[in-house]
């Protein structure tokens, strides 16, 4: 059993300092956990911390799916001697679309979720009933190695309506979770009264200065042992900003001192991992943002790496970090060796990873148009959540009445990119937040508007929000209504296709392999799209940078033929896809 007061942890009668690290089972391919869980240990953590991302496993209300995957994490976890501390939420942040909240629920409870509306508890009770199971059954009081469950996540940054955290808290009790619950704030006095629970264990998450951190959660908690929930040794990155890193020894030290102060620590990231598919959520920057640039969008929309500069890259490799962090622990563990870190001997360093795929050009050699599915017809234009999609490409389409002259054509609450076209002809692409010199059209045109979505804000007051076109459609002051909307969705498999034609919008390229291995996937002179490997999403590529090519895991290859398909919604024709050896430009 675990436990704790002021001066630290105990399992079962013994000290235990908890060394963790995030690593995030949907954001790694399960094929490639052993590797990266084994690479955690022999780095000298003790512990793995995962999220649960809500939206992932209840897409649809009341459809479930992929629940097995965090029994099975937890489980080889368990195997390659680690703890384990589970975040189920229901909202986790994490740089995750919407904060991990269903865009189907959000769309549908607005402000009131993440409170104690009951409409929205309601929903939590069903996503808590079905995640739940796995990790009560792997308790370490149960002979599991969960230690910790979280009760939300830095809700102190969000709310302040502690009743809903009393019922989080209390709905975990109730369906069996008995290892300490805790929360995570930022060390500041308004996070930590707004995002506490009394009786529930308080940590505290930060980049640096972790004495100061420290004694603000001493202040407020001096019954709690002091420990870093999210010790951030690096960051994530936005497109169309510069890569985010920080210098190795600088981190090394941070992590030092915050061992010195006598405190528990998870490493966020360990490895950061992939957002693979349409998982990348978004920031929305507010002031000081330059609201004179208007080149520029408040929104932030998040890359499809994870990579985080964490201690281990996007695809599971040490980085300078790592072995720096491996000295710091390897000495505190010469300096502690009371301290209950393992349940058996330190391994040995993990093997070296394969070597990646040689650098190659697979040419695109068939188009397909882009599979809309059957219209929809709508007094006003619909959003993603009313057609039944999180994400995907919506085609709106209208018809200018006539006569009348040519007169500025106005799209409110763009969220997030479109492209324009006038009678079937490009004119624009228009991005949410960039204002632009409006297009000018006439009557009797027909205006179609190529619809896709980026990441739902998954921090801050701009949480919850929809996709689409959330306002409406002006030609002049005149609201244009009677609305076609074909959508085509990123979450369902790819159809069937002939790949025989010539026009915008899907094309295929064939890899023939005699072996597998990881590769970084490159789009040459695409501007924006989708890329998937044997019907598997990718992720998203644009041309903003700083990520330049998408990883790869060996799993998703085969040997033989292996189909790739691209989705460009940029005014380039790509004539190829390139695999790398690394994300960024060379």
């Amino acid at each position: 059993m675990l436990t704790y007061d002021s001066a630290g942890f105990r399992l079962d009668g013994r000290p235990l300092r908890i060394l963790s690290g995030a690593l995030h089972y949907f954001r790694t391919h399960a094929e490639q956990w052993p590797q990266r869980l084994a690479a955690l240990r022999a780095m000298g953590l003790n512990t793995v911390e995962t999220y649960v991302p809500w939206n992932l496993h209840e897409p649809r209300p009341g459809e479930f799916r992929r629940l097995a995957e965090l029994a099975g994490f937890l489980d080889e976890a368990d195997r390659q001697g680690l703890w384990a501390i589970v975040r189920p939420g229901p909202y986790i942040c994490a740089e995750w679309d919407n904060g991990g909240l269903p865009g189907w629920l959000t769309a549908r409870v607005g402000r009131r979720a993440r409170t104690s509306d009951p409409e929205f508890l309601s929903a939590v009770d069903g996503f808590f009933d079905a995640v739940l199971p796995a990790v009560v059954a792997r308790q370490v009081d149960r002979g599991g190695n969960v230690l910790m469950v979280q009760v939300e996540n830095e809700y102190g940054s969000y709310g302040s309506d502690a009743g809903y955290l009393r019922q989080l808290a209390d709905g975990l009790r109730r369906r069996g979770v008995t290892v300490p619950l805790f929360t995570s704030d930022g060390p500041e006095d308004h996070m930590l009264t707004g995002g506490t629970v009394p009786g529930v264990l308080a940590t505290v998450n930060f980049g640096s200065e972790p004495e100061a951190a420290f004694e603000t959660l001493r202040r407020h908690r001096p019954q709690d042992p002091p420990f870093c929930m999210e010790y951030w040794n690096g960051w994530f990155d936005h497109w169309g900003e510069p890569h985010h890193t920080r210098d190795a020894a600088d981190a090394a030290d941070t992590l030092r001192r915050i061992l010195a102060a006598g405190a528990s620590v998870n490493l966020y990231m360990a490895h950061g991992g992939s957002n693979f598919g349409t998982g990348a959520g978004a920031n929305h920057a507010d002031p000081p943002f330059d609201s004179t640039d208007w080149t520029r969008s408040p929104y932030q929309p998040v890359t499809t790496s994870y990579d985080y500069d964490a201690p281990l890259d996007e695809r599971g490799a040490p980085t300078p970090k790592y072995e720096l962090f491996r000295g710091v622990l390897a000495e505190f563990a010469a300096e502690h060796p009371e301290q209950a870190r393992f349940r058996s001997a330190l391994p040995a360093r993990p093997p070296a990873l394969p070597d990646l795929l040689e650098p190659a050009t697979v040419p695109l050699t068939g188009r397909a148009a882009i599979p809309f599915g059957a219209p929809v017809e709508s007094a006003v234009p619909p959003v993603f959540e009313e057609l039944g999609i999180e994400h995907g490409l919506v085609r709106y389409s209208f018809r200018i009445p006539a006569p009348r002259p040519e007169l500025p054509l106005t799209v409110e609450g763009l969220h997030d990119r479109a492209v324009l076209l006038v009678d079937g002809k490009r004119v624009a692409e228009l991005e949410r937040g960039v204002v632009q010199e409006p297009v000018r059209v006439a009557g009797g045109v027909l205006v179609e508007l190529l619809v896709d979505s980026l990441g739902r804000v998954n921090y801050g007051p701009h949480g919850g929000e929809c996709k689409g076109i959330t306002g409406g459609v002006r030609h002049e002051r005149q609201y244009l209504h009677g609305c076609r909307a074909e959508v085509f969705d990123l979450a369902a498999p790819l159809p069937e296709l002939a790949f025989e034609g010539d026009e915008p919008g899907l094309a295929r390229g064939v890899l023939e392999l005699d072996a597998t291995g990881d590769t970084y996937l490159a789009v040459p002179g695409g501007r924006r799209g989708y890329l998937w490997v044997n019907g598997f999403l990718l992720g998203r590529y644009d041309d903003r940078g700083p990520q330049h090519a998408l990883f790869c895991p060996q799993p998703l290859l085969r040997t033989g033929r292996n189909e790739l398909v691209l989705l460009e919604l940029g005014d380039a024709a790509p004539q190829s896809v390139e695999l790398r050896g690394a994300p960024l430009a060379p």
